[in-house]
C-alpha cells in the first residue's frame, strides 16, 4: 500500500503565528496576576509548551490525565480522569489548556470539577474547535482555530500515540496505518555508530 499523502490544515509557520497571538493576549489579559496553567494531556503538551515561551507574564504549571477516547477517533462520552493534579487551585487563576474541544463532554466534566475546588477564576484556551460535534455548550476564552468535522493529527495530536511530533496539523481521508510515514529521514543522512 502507498502511504497517503497528508493534507496540511495548518503549516507550522501559521500555527506559530497564532499561538503567538494567543499568548499576547493571555499575558495582557492576566498581567498583574499568575496563571495556573493546567495542561490537558497528552495531546496539550506541545500546544502549552509553545505558548508558555510564547508568555510574557509568570505563570505555574500543572498537568491532569483525563481520557474519554478509547482507541477510536470519536469521544465515548465516559470521561476518567487518568491523573490528577499535583496541586490545589483554591485561589488561584486557572487556566485549562486543551487541544481539542470536541463534543464538550470532556471540557465540561473538567470545568464542573476546577469549579468544586474554588480557584479565583476559571478560563479555558484550545487549539482546536470542533463545533460541529458540540453535545455540551461549553465557553473557550480563547481559540486558535475551527476546523471541521474531521480528523486532525500532528502538533500533538495522535493516532495510537502517532504523529504527535509532526509540526503541522494533519488531515487524511482515511485513519493512518503503520504503513503511513510522515517523517522521513533525510536522504545521505549519515547513521550513528554505536562507541
Amino acid at each position: 500500500m502507498t502511504p497517503e499523502k497528508p493534507r496540511i490544515l495548518f503549516s507550522k509557520a501559521k500555527i506559530q503565528a497564532r499561538v503567538k497571538e494567543l499568548a499576547e493576549q493571555i499575558s495582557s489579559d492576566y498581567e498583574g496576576r499568575i496563571p495556573y496553567l493546567v495542561v490537558v494531556l497528552k495531546g496539550a503538551v506541545v500546544f502549552a509548551s509553545d505558548l508558555m515561551r510564547y508568555m510574557s507574564i509568570p505563570c505555574e504549571l500543572d498537568f491532569i490525565g483525563i481520557s474519554s477516547y478509547g482507541s477510536g477517533s470519536r469521544t465515548t462520552g465516559i470521561v476518567r480522569i487518568t491523573k490528577d493534579l499535583d496541586d490545589s487551585v483554591e485561589s488561584k487563576h486557572v487556566l485549562v489548556i486543551e487541544d481539542i474541544v470536541d463534543s464538550g463532554q470532556t471540557l465540561n466534566y473538567l470545568l464542573n470539577s476546577f469549579k468544586q475546588r474554588r480557584p479565583a477564576s476559571l478560563k479555558v484556551v484550545s487549539f482546536l474547535d470542533r463545533p460541529d460535534r458540540r453535545e455540551v455548550d461549553v465557553a473557550i476564552d480563547y481559540k486558535g482555530f475551527d476546523i471541521p468535522d474531521t480528523f486532525v493529527l500532528g502538533y500533538g495530536m495522535d493516532y495510537h500515540e502517532h504523529h504527535r511530533n509532526v509540526p503541522y496539523i494533519f488531515v487524511m481521508d482515511h485513519l493512518p496505518s503503520n504503513d503511513d510515514i510522515l517523517l522521513k529521514p533525510r536522504k545521505n543522512q549519515p547513521s550513528r555508530k554505536k562507541k
